[in-house]
């Protein structure tokens, strides 16, 4: 059964103990739970927290958690992925963990911004927690643009949490709404659309 893959966008780098670190544990861990496959850049800080809740849940299996890493070396991971794919991509992964079936922030700098940023042009489920320091918050609760991505979704916007229970609850109400999928950027009428 294919099963729909979220995406957590965050700081590389987080103190242990750290609220960031404790609200990325408890979504990688209630993402699996929920039946949802985990995707991450690969690297330390909230994807290795994330990486490291999702493993921790008891309805974990192998394959359940995706790092796309930067570079091309597939050792360069947290020790929690599964599926390693060493993009060779530098910062323009961010495009790839994007490209899930939902993002979800937590925090973040100017790397975490630039995934919010494309996963709002793709049309994807953008959710980001509140209570954390970094993009997250800035743009949590607001939208991005003024582009109308779903007519049919009156509060089309990045949904607010803050909390793994509240991005579950996002999750499950709306991943099956936002299926539009990107096919690029196209001229009409001589505006970019």
């Amino acid at each position: 059964m294919l099963r729909d893959i979220v995406s957590i966008a965050g700081d590389a780098r987080i103190e242990k103990g750290s609220i960031k670190e404790k609200m990325a544990f408890d979504t990688g861990k209630a993402l699996v739970e929920a039946g949802y496959r985990v995707q991450t850049g690969g690297l330390g800080g909230v994807m290795e927290a994330v990486c490291r809740g999702a493993r921790s849940s008891e309805k974990y299996r192998d394959g359940d958690i995706i790092a796309l890493v930067p570079s091309y070396d597939a050792t360069e991971v947290n020790q929690y992925a599964d599926i390693v794919i060493p993009t060779g991509l530098d910062v323009m992964r961010n495009a790839m963990v994007a490209n899930a079936c939902a993002v979800i922030a937590i925090g973040g700098g100017s790397g975490t911004l630039s995934e919010m940023a494309f996963a709002w042009s793709f049309s994807r489920l953008l959710i980001a927690y509140n209570n954390v320091d970094g993009w997250s918050s800035k743009l949590a609760g607001t939208r991005i643009d003024g582009r109308d991505r779903y007519p049919d979704i009156k509060e089309d916007k990045v949904y607010s949490v803050s909390s793994a229970d509240e991005a579950i609850a996002y999750l499950d109400k709306y991943i099956k709404q936002y299926t539009k999928r990107h096919k690029g950027i196209v001229f009409i009428d001589g505006i970019r659309k």
